[in-house]
């Protein structure tokens, strides 16, 4: 009976001895995936970034319309039309302008022939006076002869300088009815691409009031002259000078990255309202070959260096934590943290002056689930660690 009970003790004490270690075996925490990144050497930049998207802008561009209201009677362009310097954009109604040019140009030729007529009579004149003075040394003519020969052909004359002025002004009267001809067309300032037309043939358009600002008749863009304008938070502006190098980056070219120089910061604070006051910088493309496949009105961000160091001790700035203080993945499969000193920095890489090595592996994926001092982790074998 002993033995008995003693056998039922011993089994139910094996029982709790393995369900306990089952418990604890089931009960113990996975190891964490994480990503990581190896300590190396290699260069730093220090920038300054802008605070809101900045645009894509073309060299030139002209919101154009008219400087007279009128009736639309020709549009021989169309969007996305490529159109040389000069060229006609838009033309109004302006038959009656163009008939009081004919009329002008028609009494500027009747003028300019009665200042023909007038000039030879007058050199008729002067002819005849002369003959006169000639025959008055042979005593064949009076001296009232003589004088009324001379007046003759002095009032030739200054009817002859009459009609020539005459003339000069019917000229001048072309020339304003081309101008007010010239009120009714549209056309290009510079070689460019139409990119918005505001109009139909037939409508009727008007000027804008003063200080009060309409979509135009015409929209042109040169788009083979591109650069960046960015806003710059006002701390960071005073650093930044003409000719420094820049790293531009488009959402549209997510993959790549292009090489730009500061050419221009504006002289001026910009005060927006519910907005941090910001100055714009203006980015060159140094390869204008880069810009061919963009359009105005990109969205694109800016980077402009202000130091660089080469052939330092770095790592991604994504692995930083509050602190300066980062996971370094240790060779037991352990995260150890630890608080580093740090240098040069931007939002990619930041130089790491003490308290790391080459070559140790520090977490980059610090915002997943489960990421912490002391616990138990892997490598995500299916995300590459670094650059």
């Amino acid at each position: 009976m002993f033995i008995k009970h003693s056998k039922l003790v011993a089994t139910f004490l094996i029982v709790i001895v393995v369900t306990l270690i089952l418990t604890i075996w089931l009960g113990r925490s996975k190891p964490v995936k994480v990503i990581t990144s190896t300590v190396d050497y290699g260069s730093v930049q220090d920038t300054v970034a802008n605070t809101r998207a900045g645009t894509i802008k073309a060299c030139r561009r002209a919101g154009i319309s008219p400087s007279i209201g009128g009736q639309i009677a020709s549009l021989p362009v169309k969007e996305g039309d490529e159109v040389t310097k000069g060229q006609v954009l838009m033309e109004l109604w302006n038959e009656d302008l163009l008939a009081q040019k004919i009329l002008s140009n028609r009494e500027a030729i009747a003028a300019k022939a009665k200042a023909e007529q007038a000039c030879i009579l007058a050199e008729v004149a002067k002819r005849e006076a002369l003959r006169l003075q000639k025959m008055k040394k042979k005593g064949l003519v009076s001296e009232e002869g003589i004088d009324k020969a001379e007046g003759e052909a002095h009032a030739q004359m200054a009817a002859c300088n009459a009609a020539l002025a005459t003339a000069e002004v019917s000229k001048a009267k072309v020339d304003v009815a081309q101008a007010k001809l010239e009120r009714t067309r549209l056309t290009a300032p510079f070689a460019g691409t139409v990119a918005e037309v505001n109009g139909e043939i037939g409508e009727f358009i008007t000027p804008s009031p003063v200080g009060i600002p309409t979509p135009p008749a015409v929209d042109l863009v040169d788009i083979t002259c591109l650069y960046v304008s960015a806003p710059i938070d006002e701390v960071d502006a005073s650093k930044i000078r003409v000719g420094m190098s820049v790293n531009i980056s488009l959402d549209a070219f997510a993959k790549q990255t292009f090489k730009g120089e500061v050419r221009r910061v504006a002289p001026y604070v910009k005060e927006m309202e519910k907005q941090a006051r910001t100055v714009d910088v203006e980015v060159d493309f140094i390869i204008p070959e880069d810009c061919q496949c963009m359009l105005p009105g990109y969205s694109t961000d800016i980077e402009v260096i202000l130091k660089v160091r080469e052939h330092i001790l770095r790592i991604p700035t994504e692995a930083i934590l509050e602190g300066n203080k980062i996971l370094v993945f240790t060779e037991d499969g352990l995260l150890e943290e630890r608080k580093i000193k740090t240098g040069l920095s931007n939002w990619t890489w930041t130089e790491v002056t003490d308290d790391l090595r080459k070559d140790e592996e520090v977490v980059v994926s610090v915002e997943r689930e489960g990421v912490a001092d002391g616990v138990t982790a892997v490598r995500d074998t299916q995300t590459s660690d670094n650059d």
